[in-house]
């Protein structure tokens, strides 16, 4: 899903507030004011509005003791969420892990990691595989408490002008792909080029790029990609669930009463389901429409390009593994829990998922 990095200043991130007229954080009559910076339009589905709903959840839930103001990036231009928080510009972050790489390399697998782990399994690796005690150990260090909060389910590979037919039409081609997922297609020959959200299309439309990707159908529709590229390729190896995350000032947090706490987390945990919820009714519709009445010619990557891009993973993992003693064990704590649900993926899911495919109720 990047997007790359969201990037702004924290001056920048001052003035939205003060543009909203948002209150600074209040404490008194048993009533807190808390602000949520999200790096996404507020009206954009899914992610945008899934961060308004968060906040409106929690300022409800607290009976208004906790009230969330959402500060959203309505131009979608880049902003720094994180140094939102940090800088004391909010209280709150909603976005990706993936944006803050530059922080230390390893948030981005608290986003998803090529040929990792779908919605479904990311949570249960936070929840049951330790992967939340090691994100609190990664998250500390900045003073962050995190949250899961969302997913966009398994993403499309992207959006590309002219037709890859094998491994080599990706050579020197430039695209858009952020993170562990962009790293991947370094490896196997493509440029790069990191650009905010609302400068995707543009860039396609002039040249600049001739491949991109963003989200999904869902909001691949909604950006405008069918005007720029009909080439729609699958799968998303690069974010097979991409999971969203609310950090939490960790001071401020701890500062909350436990009620209040307990509020924020299960918010949090509802967020998570309802975004990826609001996927999976809303990308099949998004997809008939880009076929059926923008002409998107839908492909699957060509085998060679696949299958490349697993040695590639392994080798992109491997140096994530060599940064420091936490990458090492966060990344073999990714790949053990998937080496233990895939036994079920495989004989459960996947086989009835392959045999539905073949009848029509």
């Amino acid at each position: 899903m990047q997007r790359r990095s969201f990037l702004t200043t924290t001056t920048a991130a001052g003035a939205a507030t003060a543009a909203l007229g948002l209150p600074r954080p209040a404490i008194g009559q048993g009533r807190t004011e808390w602000r949520l910076m999200t790096a996404w339009p507020t009206n954009m589905r899914g992610v945008g509005t899934g961060a308004v709903h968060l906040a409106e959840r929690i300022t409800a839930l607290s009976g208004g003791r906790l009230t969330v103001h959402v500060i959203g990036s309505e131009d979608g231009a880049a902003v720094d969420t994180v140094e939102a928080v940090t800088g004391g510009h909010a209280e709150m972050s909603h976005d990706t892990a993936l944006y803050h790489t530059g922080r230390h390399e390893a948030f981005a697998v608290f986003a998803g990691v090529p040929w990792g782990l779908t919605a479904a399994e990311h949570t249960g690796w936070m929840d049951h595989g330790g992967g939340r005690d090691l994100w609190d150990e990664l998250t500390t260090p900045f003073n962050l408490k995190g949250f899961l909060a969302g997913n966009t389910g398994t993403q499309m590979f992207g959006w590309f002008r002219t037709e890859l037919r094998g491994l080599e039409d990706l050579e020197g081609r430039i695209v858009r792909m952020p993170g562990l997922g962009g790293r991947v297609l370094r490896r196997l020959g493509a440029r790069l080029l990191a650009l905010p959200g609302r400068d995707i299309v543009p860039a396609l439309a002039d040249g600049r790029l001739d491949g991109a990707e963003w989200i999904g159908p869902t909001n691949d529709l909604a950006m405008g990609f069918h005007r720029v590229a009909k080439f729609y390729y699958a799968p998303g190896f690069h974010e097979p669930g991409s999971a969203l995350q609310l950090l939490v000032d960790r001071t401020r947090y701890e500062a909350l009463p436990p009620d209040l706490q307990a509020i924020v987390a299960e918010a949090a945990r509802a967020a998570n389901s309802r975004i990826c919820a609001d996927y999976a009714a809303s990308n099949g519709p998004a997809l008939r429409t880009l076929v059926q009445q923008h002409g998107v010619t839908l492909r699957i990557l060509p085998a060679d390009l696949v299958e490349a891009s697993v040695a590639a993973t392994v080798a992109v993992l491997q140096d994530l593994r060599d940064v420091d003693a936490v990458s090492r064990r966060i990344v073999d704590s990714v790949f053990a829990y998937r080496a233990d649900v895939t036994p079920w993926t495989r004989i459960g899911e996947q086989q009835f998922l392959m045999s539905r495919g073949l009848y029509r109720l």
